[in-house]
């Protein structure tokens, strides 16, 4: 009853501001809608604006895999950075507490004026220069790694990280703050047994630290996926056609194929963790 009592609210804005909605989506993009001297008419047309949608409209399908892909690539790299600066401002350093705030200033930042400074002019200059600054780097880069013998597809990730650091650091303030709480309810005695018997910090990290912090490894997976998925030029695409080009049942077909897209690989993300997560007892 307690449980009910404490989720009652919650579950009371949800019917009324998200699952209301979400059915009224659903009815739009099965139909036509036009505004008229007498309200808004809408007229059921089936399947026909997802069939649109899917082969007629020349950038949904583009935008559709512009964001699945950046989502692959984004997601392991926030990640596993999240989890590498955690464990660093773990440490005790001096100067830990600015450093832990300076590496959470962008999810504040990223809102407001801010966030539409990034669309700016300056702002595109500032990364346009970063990037052809690099731009020989990363080449030699490659190149030694190429040498090296590593894999060419590996050599490529690693490469586009590069170039997408802006976006993997502004990304991961509320991962690295999961993460670095989930390092400080690690019991230190373990850490202590495993000195005790000669292990390294490497084998500490992969044998203690990396098994106990697995269950937020798949929950900064899941965060990482469903924000990566809420910004971006497939959303930009549904809002401008709806609210630029008016045309609703279009904009909520193109939404719904989202929303499933985005089912369908949180789904199988959450099957693959499920099997490879460790809970402590």
């Amino acid at each position: 009853m307690w449980g009910v009592i404490y989720v009652l609210p919650w579950l009371v804005g949800f019917i009324l501001f998200f699952f209301i909605p979400l059915l009224a989506s659903l009815r739009y993009s099965m139909s036509t809608i036009q505004a008229n001297a007498e309200g808004i008419a809408i007229q059921f047309t089936g399947v026909a604006n997802y069939i649109q949608a899917l082969t007629v409209n020349t950038s949904f399908n583009r935008a559709l895999i512009e964001s699945i892909t950046d989502v692959l690539v984004n997601v392991p790299l926030i990640v596993i950075f999240s989890l590498f600066l955690a464990v660093i401002l773990n440490q005790k350093f001096r100067g830990r507490a600015v450093a832990r705030s300076i590496f959470f200033l962008p999810v504040i930042l990223a809102s407001g004026v801010i966030m539409s400074l990034e669309s700016t002019s300056l702002i595109d200059a500032v990364n346009q220069n970063s990037t052809g600054g690099s731009a020989l780097g990363t080449f030699e880069l490659e190149n030694l790694m190429l040498d090296a013998g590593v894999s060419e597809w590996i050599v490529t990730y690693l490469s586009s990280a590069v170039d997408r650091i802006y976006q993997i650091v502004s990304q991961s303030g509320v991962q690295i703050l999961i993460f670095l709480a989930g390092i400080q309810t690690i019991s230190p005695q373990l850490y202590e047994a495993s000195k005790m018997e000669g292990a390294t910090g490497y084998e500490a990290f992969w044998k203690i630290t990396f098994p106990m912090v697995s269950p937020l490894i798949f929950v900064n997976a899941i965060y990482t996926i469903i924000d990566s998925f809420a910004n971006n030029a497939m959303t930009e695409l549904i809002r401008d056609t709806g609210f630029v080009k008016f045309d609703f049942g279009l904009s909520s077909a193109m939404a719904w194929v989202y929303f499933l897209a985005i089912a369908i690989i949180l789904v199988i993300v959450s099957i693959i963790f499920s099997k490879r997560v460790f809970y402590q007892d």
